[in-house]
């Protein structure tokens, strides 16, 4: 993509024609029409003088022109100039940008780009001619094929005069606009505005789309819109670009100018328009500009009146228009209606991308000099792929020596550029006190951290969280992956440098200390006075430092207090100001904190890995205590009183092994959520629950030696998650667990003495509906169970959806198994007897299972036709998810094509892409050492731009036992793996494709496109343009049959959305015998030559509550 606008060309526009077929007709007309509205054009009539040689004349007259017109008629192909000049076109089009146009005039497009009729006859003549020249003829077909790929006009019948009409409108239009400068090197910028073309649906005029291009300040925004800008501003009848909108509109009047600048734009009129007032201007855009179809692009909005005045709905402009908005706050977006698949995320470079980005402007093509290969990675490290950043910082080291280098590293990891820090900084100027002091915290201190322990956290300190946060990830400031706040490194300094010019010189008035020697230097002070509100000190390694008893106490507007990795070589407790809301000090020794005398505010204390025995009789003046934290603190014998903490929400003693009872104060506490006593080996009962406790949501018992659960049990109402694995002695459970209505998780495994579960029967004056009715996850793994009775009854958890038995010896399961309609994945071992399963089963994990018996190929035709009819589906929003087969084995099956490289790629057209069912890929994992799980990524890329595949694999859970090697059959729809590819929108003939693989155990792995049938002609133009080896393709012929069901799971809401993960997470619950299975990608694992008794569920596909087809498989381990 061209930087800025072309050079003035000689000629506006070039015709290409057989003169035999349409000079005296339609060529004429056309060339009248342009020349009559002032558009220079070459003819060669009129254009060539006597004398002069022809071809070198059309060459470079090609060269000079700003459009290509190309009339494809019956003989066009006949003619060897027309031949010579086609292909200078088209290199034209590719290496400086000339803009190419077909016209197909009485010939169907298809004719012309696969070589048939008279256009076959005449390429058969050239062959025949030029047999010592084949290459010459393959470069015209080669030049056919990609000029009649291209969006044009087809006139078969009708008025000419409409379609020249027609022609001379889009030519002054492309005429009479100019592209914008995008920037001085746009790297990356050609891949993203293909991703953006495909949203904004080009070939559709229905309606008017607004789409919001999103991120943070220096990211490149503004680049990536004025780049799709000149790529399709030619498409409408009218177009703008309000610049720097944020800027420009600070005043009333200021928005009166852009409204004025909008209409002169877009109508293109000689002298602006004359608005009186915002509204006049409203009035006036939507009265002038509604039958019109315009690209209107806004650049840096900020403010919810500035896209009122200036498209304020869709309806202001004619159908077809798109209106394109930059800017830092996404919700801003959603004000104004712009849905959630309409917001691009403007994302950081790639790193090879910001590695050329830095190259071209830190590196000069003339320069001698070399800079060591670790100070370039640690700029790259600094910028984080943010644009800007990588060109201040490349400009600012061009033509400096390595210690500069290292100098300049040194100085901007302390103190950030000022050009850079300006432009993020606009970000935070524009936030609330209160986001900005959350801002402030979280670039100080948790920066990394989950995001729920941050907002117990800064939630204590009297700052509104959960709008806090929501906001800051739409101003693009933070963002929570996988729990995690993260943060981009220059947004971090740029918060720490606001806080450090509070006073640079002098950490006594600053807001937050966070370095060792600050918080040193103001505790040792005996002033008064002192502005720090919070202290947050995490040294790397273990620090020593003596505070005096006294020393917070002069600190007397500290909410705030972290310490780890700190010893305080004063041998006492400390005493902490009455305001402090959180204090954390992990193995601060033996001594409880003291407070002065009144009311304290203290809502979080968290004291692991001490040597407290207990805690003193002044913890019953915390009455807003929230969150309590003693974990690891193996001399603690006794609980706290609860009752002397009513606000009490969460209460965590793990691994407090000297623990000897769970108070009996727990069972009067109504706000108590979350009780966690894993790891305390010494409590061997539970307390009796005399009364319906509302609050309890989470149970731990992990690991501790209870052998039974009281009766009263039934009366923690509002239990979601009770975790009892590894509880050795637990004999049995009462059957009052049946009324846990709400309970979603119960987690037994290694309960190695449970040898038996209540029959639901079994409970006396049964008042409900079903026992445990919301139960999803039932575990008992490892136990001593003989049998499952307990599930023979349909009542029993009617919902359950994972239930793992493995190494629990279970002989058999239950006939009526197969009634369970929700469940979708099952573990057993050493199971005799399998019986029909389950109809909507997604996995199966079966070891050891002498029911398993042996068959023959497991990639048996059958199956691969079943999954052939669930991805012919007629929209993407049905695309099912991928389909993977397990095996024990090494061979892969025949009609795989064996790939020696780590990468594989190919071109193709949408003619042959429309034939693609699915990609299958396949891998063989040795058993060895070197790694411990296989490890399979898939990286697709389309034109060169990585897409997000919905697949890919790295070890895990749903992996065999690697005693034997074993292998992999994966199924892909096209759209899992490269996403959406819309073919109207990018500029060339074909779309190139490409997969490449990163792998650990693996052998060998093959690939292969399972497609319809392709017709002859299709071949012969794959064959000649030389797209794709037709070895990569297996075609098939689709018998369909009516496989859809449907699934009782798409009635019942929020049920299968349920994090449980998150939750065991908030609970603490260790890993070790986790078996939670991702429930994301349905899966088949079959040990060689095996099958189970009745493999009805081969034959199954089912609609998910988002209407997605996924083939229900099996998963046999």
């Amino acid at each position: 993509m061209a930087s800025s606008s072309k050079p003035k060309s000689n000629y506006e526009v070039f015709l290409s024609f057989r003169g035999t077929d349409v000079r005296n007709t339609f060529l004429g007309h056309l060339y009248k029409a342009l020349h009559h509205n002032g558009i220079y054009t070459f003819v060669d009539s009129e254009e060539l003088r006597k004398g002069d040689q022809t071809l070198p004349v059309l060459m470079k007259a090609i060269e000079e022109s700003f459009v290509a017109i190309i009339i494809f008629s019956k003989d066009y192909a006949s003619s060897r100039w027309c031949l010579e000049e086609l292909m200078k076109i088209m290199e034209c089009k590719e290496q400086k940008d000339l803009t190419v146009l077909p016209v197909f005039y009485k010939v169907d497009p298809r004719e012309v780009r696969w070589g048939s009729k008279s256009y076959g006859k005449a390429l058969a003549k050239h062959e025949s001619k030029f047999k010592k020249d084949l290459e010459k003829v393959q470069r015209w077909k080669k030049a056919l094929f990609n000029a009649s790929s291209l969006s044009g006009w087809h006139f078969n019948d009708g008025d000419e005069s409409e379609l020249i009409e027609r022609i001379v409108k889009e030519i002054s239009t492309l005429l009479d606009r100019t592209p914008l400068h995008v920037a001085k090197h746009p790297v990356g910028i050609n891949s993203r505005v293909v991703k953006l073309k495909s949203m904004l649906n080009l070939e559709s005029d229905d309606g008017v789309l607004m789409m919001g291009l999103w991120g943070k300040g220096g990211i490149g925004k503004t680049s990536l819109a004025k780049a799709i800008y000149n790529d399709i501003f030619r498409q409408f009848e009218g177009s703008a670009f309000l610049a720097n909108v944020r800027e420009t509109s600070k005043g009333c009047r200021d928005l009166v100018a852009l409204q004025e600048k909008l209409l002169s734009e877009v109508l293109l009129l000689k002298q602006r328009l004359v608005v009186s007032n915002v509204d006049a201007g409203t009035n006036l855009v939507r009265d002038r500009l509604c039958c019109k179809k315009v690209l209107l692009i806004l650049d840096d909005v900020d403010d919810l009146r500035q896209l009122n005045a200036l498209a304020g709905e869709g309806k202001w402009f004619g159908n077809g228009s798109r209106i394109i908005i930059t800017t830092r706050d996404k919700h801003l977006l959603t004000c104004h209606g712009i849905d959630q698949d309409h917001v691009y995320e403007v994302k950081a470079l790639e790193d090879s991308e910001a590695r050329e980005l830095l190259s071209k402007h830190a590196f000069q093509t003339h320069q001698k000099l070399k800079i060591r290969t670790d100070l370039v990675d640690s700029v790259l490290n600094h910028a984080e792929g943010l644009p800007l950043a990588i060109e201040v910082l490349g400009s600012f080291l061009c033509g400096r020596r390595e210690h500069e280098w290292k100098s300049t590293l040194k100085k901007f990891s302390r103190i950030p550029h000022k050009t850079i820090n300006n432009v993020l900084k606009i970000s935070y100027d524009g936030l609330e006190d209160n986001e900005k002091e959350i801002f402030l915290h979280i670039a100080c201190f948790f920066k990394g951290q989950d995001s729920e322990y941050i907002k117990k956290v800064i939630d204590s300190c009297d700052f509104e969280i959960a709008i806090g946060l929501e906001i800051l990830i739409e101003r693009s400031l933070i963002s929570i992956e996988h729990r995690i706040i993260e943060m981009h490194d220059l947004i971090q300094l740029m918060g720490m440098d606001i806080v450090n010019q509070e006073c640079r010189d002098d950490p006594w008035r600053r807001s937050r200390l966070w370095l060792y020697d600050d918080v040193l230097d103001v505790l040792s002070r005996d002033m008064g006075d002192c502005a720090v509100k919070a202290i947050v000190l995490e040294p790397p390694k273990q620090k020593e430092i003596y505070i005096k008893p006294n020393a917070f106490t002069k600190v007397s507007r500290l909410r705030l207090l972290i310490m780890h990795n700190l010893h305080n070589s004063f041998q006492g407790p400390i005493c902490l100001p009455n305001e402090l809301r959180w204090f954390e000090w992990a193995g601060c020794a033996s001594w409880f904190p003291q407070f002065s005398s009144g009311p304290k505010k203290l809502m979080g204390i968290c004291m692991s890995k001490c040597s407290i025995t207990g805690v003193p009789k002044q913890f019953e003046d915390f009455q807003q205590l929230k969150y309590i934290n003693f974990s690891n603190c193996e001399s603690l014998v006794h609980m706290p009183d609860l009752s002397c903490t009513p606000n009490l929400e969460e209460l965590v003693l793990c691994d407090c092994k000297n623990l000897v009872e769970a108070h009996e104060s727990i069972a009067y506490h109504d706000k108590l959520q979350l009780l966690n006593l894993r790891g305390c080996r010494k409590i061997d009962n539970f307390p009796n629950i005399p009364h319906q406790l509302e609050g309890l949501k989470k149970l731990c018992l992990q690991g501790t030696t209870i052998k039974e659960l009281p009766v009263s049990i039934e009366n923690l109402v509002s239990l979601k998650i009770m975790d009892l694995s590894n509880c050795k002695n637990l004999v049995s459970l009462p059957s009052s667990i049946y009324k846990l209505q709400n309970i979603e998780l119960l987690e037994l495994a290694y309960c190695t003495n449970l040898i038996g579960f209540p029959k639901y029967e079994d409970l006396a004056n049964l008042h409900m509906n079903s026992g445990l009715s919301n139960l999803l996850f039932l575990s008992l793994g490892g136990c001593n169970l003989c049998g499952i009775e307990f599930l023979e009854n349909p009542s029993c958890f009617p919902f359950l959806q994972e239930l793992l038995l493995g190494e629990s010896h279970v002989a058999s399961l239950p006939t009526s198994i197969r009634e369970r309609d929700h469940l979708t994945v099952k573990a057993i071992s050493f199971c005799q007897e399998i019986p029909e399963l389950p109809p909507f089963l997604k996995i199966l994990a079966a070891n050891k299972c002498e029911s398993l018996q042996k068959t023959g190929d497991v990639f048996s035709s059958a199956f691969v036709r079943r999954v052939l009819t669930a991805t012919d589906l007629p929209s993407l929003d049905q695309t099912p998810s991928d389909y993977t087969i397990w095996s024990v084995g090494e061979e892969m099956p025949e009609w795989v094509l064996p790939i020696e490289e780590r990468s594989v790629s190919f071109m193709a057209l949408e003619d042959l892409y429309d034939k693609f069912l699915i990609v299958t890929l396949c891998a063989v994992f040795s058993n060895d050492d070197h790694a411990k799980y296989p490890i399979f990524e898939i990286l697709p890329h389309v034109n060169g731009e990585m897409r997000d595949c919905k697949g890919g694999c790295k070890g895990g859970r749903h992996f065999l036992t690697m005693d034997s090697d074993q292998s992999l059959l994966w199924f892909f729809t096209p759209y899992d793996l490269w996403g959406e590819v819309n073919f109207g929108q990018i500029d060339t003939s074909y779309v190139h494709f490409s997969l490449t693989v990163s792998t650990a155990k693996v052998k060998k792995w093959g690939f292969r496109i399972i497609c319809k049938p392709l017709e002859d002609d299709l071949k012969i133009g794959i064959q000649d343009n030389r797209l794709i080896d037709l070895a990569l393709l297996h075609e098939v012929v689709l018998e369909l049959t009516d496989l859809e069901v449907e699934s009782p799971l798409m009635h019942k809401d929020n049920l299968i959305e349920t994090d449980l993960q998150k939750e065991l997470q908030d609970c603490q619950r260790s890993e070790e015998h986790s078996q939670i299975v991702s429930k994301r990608n349905p899966k088949l694992i079959l040990p060689h030559g095996m099958k189970t008794k009745n493999m009805i569920t081969f034959n199954s596909t089912s609609r998910d509550e988002h209407a997605s087809v996924g083939l229900q498989l099996l998963l046999l381990e």
